[in-house]
């Protein structure tokens, strides 16, 4: 897992559209839910499935999808990964042409599809960023990558939403021709190797566990801060629902403007400090969501959220590809598994809500700090090198 050494550097734009390509496919559905509700023939409540049929696929492929990529080689993964979510794409597409009591199954089995692929991506595309880049410079290329990820959080309501004026299968012509490209481009190197057989037995590690938690302590603010910032700038502040959307994508804009300092300042401090930090002031910041009693604070309080959990993803990525060398995809993919159950946790906070919204920003809030006081947790490290 060495960085290159002795040629040419790859291009790595490609890996950080992959990591934008993610999180932006998953969520492009949740601002057209009537009109896909129509597009389908089916109801609001069904349109909204959308989204459980990406999620539970992607979560569930993410715990062998690392392992397979180091046994079938990454290269070979991640373009098959590209080549399916292409095929998926066009499922959704197309579905509406089908006879009318097939269009909703149809539909919906391309969003699994598009889930699948992406958990045979996303977790590679993360360790050919740490074969690529300098160890020294690693921080800021993973930063770069949280800042994308969290550019696709923020930029899909948006096209989600023009798409909808307009027809919404254009939000899958996107997916698809991107995919597609970045199926060809996609640098490998020497990732295009099989390793031989996948040594699943290192996953069974202090690390990778320690990993994992700060991964799924992170994702519940992260995900949490969505619903619950939306929920508090309508009964609040009387919000538009134009003007609440965009008080949350403040958060993925200030986590795509923060990524790169964030990445600098983590190679200049040390990963692992950084990330805590950012963790701790996270977990406060969501804590304090529950309490402004301005939408201005509100807006700040969102931003510092996505800022800081930019550099959280920093340090839950390093945690997952230090944790075990002898299997990095597979650590990445198991650690992201868990990570994104914290999102679904996230509808458990909504009868905290009803009590009031401070319970319910202080609970998720809380969960976040003490994942970071779990990275704090000195654990025998796998190699001698540690930042």
């Amino acid at each position: 897992m060495s960085p290159t050494s002795g040629r040419q550097q790859p291009r790595l734009w490609p890996l950080f559209a992959g990591g934008f390509l993610g999180p932006f496919g998953g969520a492009v559905t949740n601002t057209m839910l009537p009109e896909l509700a129509t597009g389908l023939g089916s109801d609001l409540q069904t349109a909204a499935s959308a989204v459980t049929w990406y999620m539970l696929p992607f979560c569930a492929a993410l715990l062998f999808s690392g392992s397979l990529a180091q046994r079938w080689g990454r290269g070979r993964t991640i373009r098959g990964g590209f080549a399916v979510y292409l095929a998926a794409s066009l499922v959704c597409i197309f579905a509406a042409l089908l006879p009318s009591v097939a269009v909703v199954p149809a539909f919906m089995a391309g969003r699994a599809l598009q889930g699948i692929g992406n958990a045979f991506t996303t977790p590679v595309l993360v360790s050919l960023l740490a074969e690529f880049v300098p160890r020294e410079k690693l921080g800021a290329s993973l930063g770069m990558f949280a800042a994308m990820q969290a550019a696709g959080q923020a930029f899909s309501p948006l096209v989600g939403g023009v798409s909808a004026d307009v027809d919404y299968r254009l939000a899958f012509v996107v997916t698809g021709l991107a995919a597609l490209v970045l199926a060809v481009v996609t640098p490998t190197g020497r990732a295009g190797s099989t390793t031989g057989p996948t040594n699943w037995r290192a996953l069974a590690n202090p690390r990778l566990v320690q990993s994992s938690l700060v991964g799924f302590a992170a994702q519940v603010t992260a995900t949490g801060v969505t619903v619950l910032a939306a929920l508090i700038a309508t009964d609040r502040f009387g919000l538009s629902p134009t003007v609440r959307g965009l008080v949350v994508a403040f958060y993925g804009v200030a986590g795509l403007f923060s990524g790169k300092l964030a990445g600098r300042l983590s190679d200049r401090f040390g990963i692992r400090t950084m990330g805590v930090a950012s963790l701790l002031v996270l977990g406060a910041s969501m804590a304090l969501v529950g309490l402004a009693p301005w939408v201005v604070l509100l807006l700040l309080l969102v931003g510092l959220i996505g800022a800081t959990g930019t550099a959280g993803r920093i340090l839950t990525n390093t945690l997952a590809l230090r944790s075990t060398p002898e299997n990095t995809g597979g650590a990445t993919s198991f650690t992201m598994a868990v990570q994104f159950l914290g999102s679904a946790i996230v509808p458990a906070l909504l009868p905290l809500y009803a009590v009031s919204p401070a319970t319910a920003t202080v609970a998720a809030g809380s969960v976040t700090v003490l994942g970071g006081l779990v990275a704090l947790v000195p654990v025998k490290p796998a190699r001698a090198s540690e930042t």
